[in-house]
């Protein structure tokens, strides 16, 4: 897809996962309910009604965030070979129902717990790997634990559903509603 001031910010978060979290951070869009926007409007009016901003300064500052973004990522026939050799922890962050229903074998399921165990694998060095549904979430939590000097972390690239496409065909996909 060609990145454009026109497309709508649903379409702008589908081509960069971290786009929200760039533009909260850049320029107080997107972080609560007074800044926020609609996933219908296009970049040009979220800019527009943001004091006039450039909108192709913004997308190149999004498009920067992604590059960053991208190194807390990882493949996940990458990630399979890291779990097959026994050399990382895969943690779901998805809700209860979720993992419940379907889930990497060997992960385990984020808790209070395993965020605590997760911080204290900075000594250690462990390779964790965090999995969500389609990765639209877990850079914000693989930022918070890279934020917190854990440079272990990583966030599967497309979430279990990218597994599943790519890894395993067995595991179910899924959509919520």
């Amino acid at each position: 897809m060609a990145v454009q001031s026109d497309m709508t910010m649903q379409e702008l978060l589908m081509e960069f996962p971290g786009a929200q979290r760039a533009l909260f951070r850049h320029y107080h869009i997107g972080g609560c309910q007074s800044c926020g926007f609609r996933p219908d409007e296009t970049l040009a009016q979220v800019c527009e009604r943001n004091g006039g901003l450039d909108p192709e300064q913004v997308l190149e500052n999004v498009r920067l965030a992604w590059e960053e973004d991208k190194k807390l990522l990882v493949e996940p026939s990458d990630a399979a070979k890291t779990l097959a050799a026994g050399e990382a922890d895969f943690i779901d962050i998805r809700t209860q129902e979720e993992f419940d229903a379907v889930h990497i074998p060997g992960s385990s399921k984020f808790t209070q717990e395993t965020m605590q165990e997760v911080l204290g694998t900075a000594a250690t060095g462990r390779q964790v790997i965090l999995i969500d549904h389609q990765g639209s979430k877990v850079l914000d939590a693989t930022t918070y634990f890279a934020g917190h000097g854990l440079t272990t972390v990583k966030g599967l690239r497309g979430g279990i559903d990218a597994w599943s496409l790519e890894v395993d065909s067995t595991l179910p996909r899924y959509t919520l509603e």
